[in-house]
């Protein structure tokens, strides 16, 4: 399913007082414009990453924005879905939004709910299990990888 990049450019270059046709001019010159996304204009279902199996939502926040080192995506993992495990080559965080899930991390498990954040360093293996009746979102942070863009 072929996502699409909608956005609303906003700047926080120019407040109060200022013109509409001045604003204008302000965002239009900007190197590198400001977003403004929502889920509903970029979700993408997808098969649980790293053959975790089951159905997720995935939102990739700002995946087009030119020159944005960080991925910062929301992932719904749908009743029996999940991230399988996998190495990683970099620092990630998950954060839990909703719902549970077992998380393992290096070889332990470890349950995680709402207001859970885990750190998976360089070199650690982990993957992630949603349970319960409800999806398990998260948030992902890591910085890409410099030829992903």
């Amino acid at each position: 399913m072929k996502r699409a990049f909608s956005a609303i450019l906003v700047t926080t270059a120019v407040c109060g007082g200022v013109s509409a046709g001045d604003r204008a001019a302000a965002v239009a010159g900007q190197a590198r414009q400001s977003l403004i996304q929502r889920d509903g204009d970029i979700a993408v279902s997808q098969p649980g990453p790293h053959e975790g199996g089951g159905t997720t939502t995935a939102y990739p926040f700002f995946a087009d924005a030119p020159e944005f080192a960080i991925v910062f995506r929301k992932r719904a993992l749908h009743p029996g879905s999940g991230i399988g495990c996998h190495p990683h080559g970099k620092d990630e965080i998950y954060y839990v939004v909703s719902g549970r899930g077992e998380f393992t991390l290096d070889g332990v498990k470890h349950p995680v709910g709402p207001g859970s954040a885990m750190l998976t360093r360089d070199g650690s293996t982990h993957c992630l299990k949603q349970v319960g009746n409800e999806d398990l979102v998260i948030i992902v942070n890591y910085l890409k990888d410099p030829k992903e863009g």
